[in-house]
């Protein structure tokens, strides 16, 4: 999943000798047991209202164990805040990012050109709404890939979960206005997926603390219909077009797929393509890792100081 590539990314650019002074744990407090011999953060990604998470939280005596709370949103740390009064002299934010992409140019859109969506998450999360707008779509210059699978988390968790999203896929292979592609395990494969749709279309219904799905696809110059649940409305930022969430799942589908067809309809304009000009480069520049790294660098070097280890 997105947390341990996120961690994979980070031990990859970080000097192996902060890791002899530093034990950071994702999400899920004390999965691991905490060395009393090294400064412990707490890396948080998951959401302040998850089972496994907001027990531990609830008790304060735990707030004591970790040296230092990360997250990766404020939306996510203002929740825990106020959810569990955290010690906020413990807290910080840093962002996701992304890795090094070989970004390719996009190709251009002329008017009458085929309107492409493409969307890249798990099948709880909203997938349902969107092949619901899809089935109010009646033209043929609107098409969705949809990349999306319970196998992202493994075959065991497949096994477990795949059978309850069985129909969904069913009714996905039976339209002609969506490709189901299930799960792709190439990242460049979906990196040159992105780069090649127009949309992303993403009406969650699932509290994002996060989406690295969204800033991979606003990096690759797509313009991103999301509804403004979780942290989506602080992760895309001023670019992407917003639904209102609301739990009627059937009206919720209705508003997507109006805001679909008016970006589609406008999709030939050129300032949207100047705006998506703009995006590409904030995305691509907000959201870098090797300049993310510097922020890490920077906390851990606060931290050793702080413990009179520098």
């Amino acid at each position: 999943g997105g947390t341990e590539l996120q961690f994979d990314e980070l031990k990859k650019r970080l000097d192996p000798s902060y890791f002899k002074k530093f034990q950071i744990t994702t999400s899920v407090p004390e999965k691991e047991p905490i060395d009393p011999d090294k400064i412990s953060i707490l890396w948080m990604k998951n959401s302040y209202d998850q089972p496994n998470i907001a027990p531990w939280f609830a008790e304060k005596e735990n707030h004591r164990k970790y040296d230092w709370y990360v997250f990766n949103s404020h939306w996510t740390y203002e929740k825990f805040r106020y959810a569990f009064g955290l010690p906020t002299h413990k807290c910080c934010v840093i962002k996701n990012a992304l890795p090094n992409i070989k970004w390719k140019e996009k190709k251009k859109f002329k008017k009458g050109d085929q309107i492409k969506l493409i969307h890249t998450s798990t099948p709880w999360r909203g997938l349902n709404v969107l092949v619901g707008a899809m089935e109010l779509i009646k033209r043929d210059d609107i098409v969705l890939d949809v990349y999306s699978s319970t196998k992202i988390y493994g075959s065991q968790f497949q096994l477990q979960n795949d059978k309850q999203f069985q129909p969904l896929y069913s009714k996905m292979q039976s339209m002609k206005n969506i490709n189901y592609l299930g799960y792709e395990p190439d990242r460049d494969k979906l990196m040159n997926a992105m780069q090649d749709s127009q949309i992303f279309a993403y009406p969650s219904i699932w509290e994002e603390t996060f989406c690295i799905s969204a800033i991979e696809a606003m990096a690759a110059g797509n313009m991103a219909i999301v509804t403004n649940f979780g942290a989506l409305f602080e992760t895309c930022t001023e670019y992407a077009h917003y639904v209102n969430y609301e739990t009627n799942v059937y009206t919720l589908a209705q508003k997507f797929k109006a805001v679909i067809e008016f970006v589609a309809d406008n999709y030939h304009e050129p300032v949207l393509h100047e705006r998506l000009e703009d995006q590409m480069k904030y995305f691509r520049t907000f959201y870098n890792w090797d300049s993310r790294v510097k922020e890490w660098e920077s906390l851990l070097d606060q931290l050793m100081k702080q413990k009179g280890y520098a």
